[in-house]
């Protein structure tokens, strides 16, 4: 049996960032790129009745929703299979906690920078240039890129492209990164590096399989199976696509072929229509044979 259950699962992953806020808060600081000189010192869980409602909501997506000690709002997500509609998810939530600060008598210079930490454990941004794991997305003025604004920050981070390029690291960032994608079922062994971390070693002993009864299990696989029906469904629908891509590709080549070929007949018909004209055959006979229309005729001589 093995000692430790995936830190991606709904289960685990509310078990260490919902319910410990110092490893929510260690997350949050390690891997945001917050600007110069801001780090979060506290953080507090929002009540349900603080949530924005979200009629979006997939089983195979979790979230923890809090505020720090200045009032700023973070999102951190965490999903088991991509599609675009995650990403509209992540601005649906990222919007609805910042416009729900607008409350009566609350101006609008009171309003405080939300950030959405988007957790992507599946093939998602298929960028020609790939620029790395993580994917940064602002407010931006597009004639002057350099004019930012950070109201709204959507980070997404693409698990599956992180690989360590030192293992030896007792970064905060690589350590978490290594938490949530070496970790897992079939995990035997933990590098010493992450042990040593205190709030590693803390998540490390909340995902171990012997704290968590025999209905936690069951809830817990019963998730990763939804993870991989849907999983199979998407991969299915993207296959799907692709053929129907190739068919309407070949369609549309056939259709070209065809349209060249028509082309060729009918520049050949205009030089056979110039040979009579040239030998002297009336223009209504040449229009009979050649099948072309008396106003092309004319054209040609």
């Amino acid at each position: 049996m093995s000692k430790y259950l995936n830190p991606k699962v709904d289960l685990t992953f509310k078990k260490v960032f919902g319910e410990h806020e110092n490893l929510v808060k260690s997350l949050l600081n390690a891997l945001l790129p917050l600007p110069e000189g801001m780090t979060i010192e506290k953080v507090e869980y929002l009540t349900s009745e603080n949530v924005p409602e979200n009629p979006a909501k997939k089983h195979s997506i979790v979230d923890v929703r809090c505020t720090d000690n200045k009032g700023r709002g973070f999102i951190v997500e965490m999903q088991n299979y991509w599609n675009m509609e995650f990403f509209s998810r992540t601005l649906f939530n990222a919007t609805s906690m910042y416009s729900k600060q607008l409350t009566k008598g609350n101006p609008f210079e009171k309003l405080q920078e939300v950030y959405a930490l988007a957790l992507v454990n599946d093939e998602s941004f298929d960028y020609a240039d790939d620029n790395g794991y993580m994917q940064e997305f602002y407010i931006i003025n597009k004639a002057h890129p350099t004019d930012i604004h950070r109201d709204l920050s959507l980070i997404f981070v693409e698990l599956k492209k992180y690989k360590p390029l030192d293992r030896g690291s007792r970064a905060i960032k690589e350590l978490w990164l290594r938490f949530l994608t070496e970790i897992n079922e079939e995990t035997e062994k933990v590098d010493v590096v992450m042990l040593e971390n205190p709030e590693i070693s803390q998540a490390l002993e909340i995902v171990e399989r012997s704290a968590y009864s025999d209905g936690d299990i069951y809830a817990y696989e019963d998730y990763l199976l939804e993870v991989m029906t849907q999983r199979n469904a998407m991969s299915n629908e993207r296959e799907e696509g692709r053929a129907e891509g190739r068919a309407e590709g070949e369609k549309i080549g056939i259709e070209k072929g065809r349209e060249q070929e028509r082309k060729k007949a009918h520049l050949e018909k205009l030089e056979i229509a110039k040979s009579m004209l040239v030998n002297g055959i009336d223009k209504q006979s040449v229009a009979n044979i050649t099948k072309l229309s008396l106003e092309e005729i004319n054209k040609l001589s």
